[in-house]
């Protein structure tokens, strides 16, 4: 049996029905929401490492064709099996794609990291792994896309440079997308500066004094969640 039909069988396997309504409800995969028309299988996040980490000798092709699957969990079991190969510790990751391969691969496909999940568990470990010590030039192209997981990548991908310290990218990308217009930027661009406040809260607090009064209200409150109560008041009833 070859691999690809294995790790679809065992994928299949996995599955469980009534999670997998359970997850067509929670990512809105109705006509019209963000995620419709994705099929879900019902598998766990935990379950998918397992089985990423069984099959991590996937060649490049084999990798290609789970990421444009139609099934949720396949396109996310592909890009759990490139975060597994970028996080080896020689320069070369599974399949023998050197980690500059496997962060190009992952731009090319961009358009199949089309859910939030998919973005936030992996983004940071290979675009902003990637990047760190390198120009971050292609994240401001991808913050002025059209496609909204592209946005997401790139505010998502800096959660890498603010557990180093390094705040600047976060907050650049979040002042482009002040004014995004989809609930789901507004919500990752508040988690990021939460988590520029985790580290500094100088740094956040800059960054409201000059624009919390332009913040829509979702990416307001997810950015001042752990200031205390009195204070976020004061900030939402401005």
């Amino acid at each position: 049996m070859n691999k690809l039909l294995e790790i679809r069988k065992e994928i299949e396997k996995a599955g469980d029905k009534e999670k997998a309504k359970v997850l067509q409800r929670f990512f809105k995969t109705g006509k019209g929401e963000y995620g419709e028309g994705d099929i879900f299988l019902g598998i766990t996040v935990p379950k998918s490492r397992q089985i990423a980490k069984k099959f991590g000798s996937l060649d490049l092709k084999e990798i290609e064709n789970l990421l444009h699957s139609k099934i949720h969990e396949e396109r996310l079991i592909a890009l759990l099996i490139l975060v597994q190969g970028f996080e080896e510790e020689k320069d070369f990751g599974q399949a023998g794609m050197t980690r500059k391969e496997i962060f190009d691969f992952y731009l090319q496909n961009s358009l199949f990291i089309n859910n939030w999940d998919l973005v936030d568990l992996t983004a940071p470990k290979i675009v902003g792994a990637y990047l760190f010590n390198k120009s971050k030039n292609i994240l401001f192209d991808l913050a002025h896309s059209k496609n909204i997981w592209e946005r997401r990548i790139a505010i998502i991908s800096t959660l890498n440079f603010i557990k180093k310290g390094d705040f600047n990218e976060t907050l650049k990308i979040a002042k482009i997308l002040l004014f995004d217009s989809h609930d789901l930027i507004h919500k990752a661009v508040g988690w990021m500066l939460r988590e520029v406040g985790k580290s500094s809260k100088e740094s956040l607090e800059n960054f409201l004094k000059k624009n919390y009064r332009q913040m829509p209200r979702t990416m307001l409150r997810c950015s001042i969640e752990r200031f205390p109560e009195n204070v976020r008041e004061e900030y939402l009833k401005k």
